[in-house]
């Protein structure tokens, strides 16, 4: 499905992510984004699990919006099989997920080191200097893409890889630049392996307007997150994100850099953050369109 409009600078292309309204039913979520103005709507394979693909897509076309894209396939880093096998399984059971919702975009998170005990969490007392071997580990990522890739192609999705901010090599993705994440994509057809700028992981790197320029001189950039990077961090990471506009990011800056590169796709709010998810969705939705107008959206073209 399409968005009702494609007019540039418009919340017609404005995404609310579903994790930036984690406690809310996904028709809640919904109704709420649509009230708000937005264009479209990013489900998380949770509301799969829970409601079958077949649902939420009746859900949110139902409510006029598109589905920008699903989140999230990846977690590629097992050495053994036996992990290998179940990796193969649980992401192609994504990429079909992501066929039936009508989604070209499968968000990948690559997954982090086999040393880890848990996400946020210190690594196991067995762990080896094997399961610390982050060059092996990128490496068994771009042998689980070429694995993927072929069933991607079968069912038209694309792999989106998702460069994350460095303070999560450890747990949960050993690629954290965007030329990283470019290079493992390389091999592959860029409708079929693509990236995510995320402004929360990558708005640090120096490189990153050339690699922005780059994934759209490829055909890669397969989409675009916003949340706003601030300080202090919280107890767990993961949950530092903020509304756009309230930290350090330059997104006039990085937005006019993604629109230089020829995006024209959605633009997906994603937040984790406690102190968000404990807000009315209608309030949550209503500050996205309001920020996205403000910060974002008149850099688009």
């Amino acid at each position: 499905m399409t968005s009702t409009s494609s007019t540039a600078g418009t919340l017609a292309r404005a995404s609310l992510n579903t994790a930036t309204v984690k406690h809310t039913s996904l028709a809640e979520a919904v109704a709420a984004a649509a009230r708000a103005g937005l264009g479209w709507f990013g489900p998380w394979r949770e509301q799969v699990a829970e409601l079958g693909a077949v649902e939420v897509r009746r859900i949110i076309e139902g409510a006029g919006l598109g589905i920008s894209s699903l989140c999230r396939g990846g977690f590629l880093t097992a050495a053994d099989p036996k992990g290998i096998a179940a990796t193969i399984e649980d992401n192609t059971h994504a990429i079909e997920e992501a066929e039936a919702l009508g989604t070209h975009e499968l968000i990948m998170v690559v997954g982090g080191l086999p040393a880890r005990s848990a996400p946020g969490a210190g690594p196991r007392p067995d762990a080896t200097a094997a399961d610390r071997d982050i060059v092996a580990v990128r490496a068994r990522v771009a042998d689980r893409l070429a694995d993927l890739a072929p069933i991607a192609r079968a069912h038209g999705i694309r792999l989106v890889l998702e460069p994350l901010h460095p303070i999560f090599a450890a747990d949960r993705a050993v690629v954290s630049t965007l030329g990283q994440a470019l290079d493992l994509a390389a091999p592959f057809d860029a409708d079929v392996v693509g990236v995510v700028v995320d402004t929360y992981h990558v708005w640090w790197d120096p490189d990153l307007r050339a690699s922005i320029a780059r994934a759209g001189a490829e055909g890669r950039l397969a989409s675009y997150q916003v949340c706003d990077w601030n300080l202090p961090l919280a107890a767990d990471a993961l949950n530092s994100r903020h509304f756009v506009g309230d930290g350090y990011i330059d997104f006039a800056t990085i937005t006019s850099w993604v629109s230089e590169a020829g995006y024209r796709g959605p633009i997906e709010t994603e937040i984790f953050n406690e102190d968000v998810w404990a807000a009315p969705v209608q309030e949550t939705a209503d500050r996205v369109a309001r920020d996205l107008s403000e910060f974002v959206l008149p850099y688009v073209s």
